[in-house]
């Protein structure tokens, strides 16, 4: 079910032959080491041998791509398939250089259109934030968040449907202006309660990671650096500090 190819792998920790590292995985109480694996048995005419991607005993050939580092077979015509040497994994696509590269920090295999990002430190060596599936050597397709961070895409796909903010850092995701601006024409044309005019809070900027000052609203605090509405209230500033604060610096 989760690879075709034309035989049998065996695992050394329990001398057991399954279909694929999954397969043995799924049915085990325990993980395969893939590099260990030594022998593989032909699905064609069941002879067991030392792995390579022919059959000593009937010549059937296992799959269209076999990596030997990886004890890996894949059959699909229509998928390409790449050996990372820095990864030591066997990764889907063209090849570095071609419509991959590897980005040594954070220890990933990156899309060609990603050469300009944000590095993290081994930043795929992580659970996915969404659904907590470690992702350095998960099949999943995998996204690079603009603030660095990582999930799967069908992860991301899921949780940007009711958020805007990465789980992780609280980042904007994407460009928020425009969703700003909406904001700020609400704000614009609706009145301030009577108890909380004149008020205002510390906040926090998740977008900048810089703290400012903005009137007290139920649900809007608006960064005065960045214009981000992507903010957490600190504190309520007291009112005699807000006081202070108006005449300090006022000319005569």
């Amino acid at each position: 079910n989760h690879y075709k190819r034309g035989c049998n792998i065996s695992a050394p920790c329990c001398n057991k032959f399954h279909p694929c590292r999954f397969c043995h995985d799924e049915n085990s109480d325990h993980g395969i080491n893939r590099y260990a694996v030594d022998r593989v048995q032909c699905m064609e005419c069941g002879k067991e041998q030392k792995v390579s991607n022919k059959c000593i005993e009937c010549g059937f050939q296992f799959a269209r791509y076999f990596c030997a580092p990886c004890k890996f077979f894949d059959d699909e015509k229509e998928k390409d398939i790449y050996h990372c040497p820095h990864c030591n994994l066997c990764r889907i696509g063209k090849g570095l250089g071609i419509d991959f590269f590897h980005c040594k920090k954070c220890n990933a295999c990156m899309s060609m259109q990603l050469k300009e990002h944000k590095c993290i430190e081994r930043s795929l060596e992580s659970d996915c934030p969404v659904c907590s599936e470690f992702m350095f050597t998960s099949i999943k397709p995998v996204c690079f968040l603009p603030c660095g961070h990582t999930m799967h895409v069908e992860c991301y796909d899921d949780y940007t449907g009711t958020n805007y903010v990465c789980p992780i850092c609280s980042k904007s995701l994407a460009n928020m202006s425009p969703y700003f601006k909406e904001i700020d024409k609400m704000l614009g044309s609706s009145v301030t309660p009577k108890e909380l005019q004149g008020l205002r809070n510390r906040i926090f900027c998740a977008d900048c990671e810089k703290r400012s000052e903005a009137p007290v609203h139920y649900l809007y605090h608006k960064c005065s650096h960045c214009k981000s509405y992507n903010t957490k209230v600190l504190e309520r500033i007291k009112t005699t500090e807000t006081n202070e604060n108006s005449t300090v610096g006022v000319n005569t």
